[in-house]
């Protein structure tokens, strides 16, 4: 799942490291303690939640079978303790950053799909907005109703925007972090990005010092690419090819990487020739 020699810097490496956490089946009472624990962790953006907190019912009910994965994780969302930690404690713009990152795993791409939560929220409530996620296709295309939610705007991958990778590091802070423990508070951290339809450098998890995307900085130089090609279309079954090789400016470097999505590739390195 690797998408840049730099994940240790960046923060990711646990992510990069790690396989999603799925209930498959013929599961065991472990599967579903690992379940629960990574659903807890993601959609309460790593925050420690006590045992008096715990949403007891709703874990006896996915320990039990009645329950599938994606309705435990619903569950999570519309539960009393989430609306305080989330909604309750801070802007509204805010809070829906936080629902992309800790229900679809990213960033907000536009200024249009915040005005468009912000608007599902007013005219049809809470519940609506936090099922709006669950319910839809993406969430469904990227983990079903076996797998917890992971953070992926990191990657690179179909239907992912290239402008959700910087943006996803502002909202994450490197996986010791908790989304109610960072130094800017509650505050939204995109908004001016998104009403200028721009994005900034992506810094190091831990100094806070640019690494892609700095003025100035790499622009004049070339990177190295390492690429999964997805399987010639129509042809069954769908495997991986082995892996490709580009050049590539910094200047073309977005578009190269579009490309390579569009074309159901997966980008494993990125390096500075």
């Amino acid at each position: 799942m690797a998408v840049t020699t730099a994940a240790g810097r960046l923060g990711v490496s646990p992510f990069d490291e790690s396989r999603p956490v799925e209930l498959r089946q013929n599961w065991t009472q472990d599967d579903s303690t690992a379940v629960i624990r990574a659903a807890y962790r993601q959609v309460f953006g790593n925050q420690y939640i006590m045992a008096s907190e715990r949403l007891v019912s709703a874990e006896s009910l996915l320990r039990q079978g009645d329950v599938s994965v994606r309705d435990f994780v619903r569950a999570l969302a519309l539960s009393d303790l989430y609306r305080e930690k989330f909604f309750l404690s801070g802007p509204q713009n805010r809070f829906i950053e936080l629902n992309f990152k800790h229900l679809l795993g990213r960033a907000p791409y536009s200024q249009d799909e915040v005005a468009h939560h912000t608007d599902l929220y007013v005219h049809a409530g809470y519940e609506a907005e936090i099922n709006s996620y669950i319910d839809s296709a993406e969430y469904g295309d990227n983990f079903g109703d076996s797998v917890v939610p992971f953070s992926r705007g990191y990657l690179t991958q179909r239907q992912q925007k290239t402008v959700g990778f910087p943006r996803f590091f502002k909202l994450y802070r490197g996986y010791a972090t908790s989304d109610r423990s960072q130094h800017a508070g509650v505050r939204a951290r995109l908004v001016q990005e998104l009403a200028k339809n721009s994005a900034s450098p992506v810094s190091n998890a831990n100094t806070g010092s640019a690494m892609v995307g700095a003025a100035g900085g790499d622009r004049e130089k070339f990177y190295r690419l390492r690429v999964n090609q997805a399987s010639a279309p129509g042809r069954l079954p769908q495997v991986r090819r082995s892996s490709a090789e580009y050049l590539v400016s910094y200047e073309q470097l977005s578009s190269r990487l579009q490309q390579i999505n569009r074309a159901g590739g997966r980008v494993t390195s990125i390096t500075q020739a």
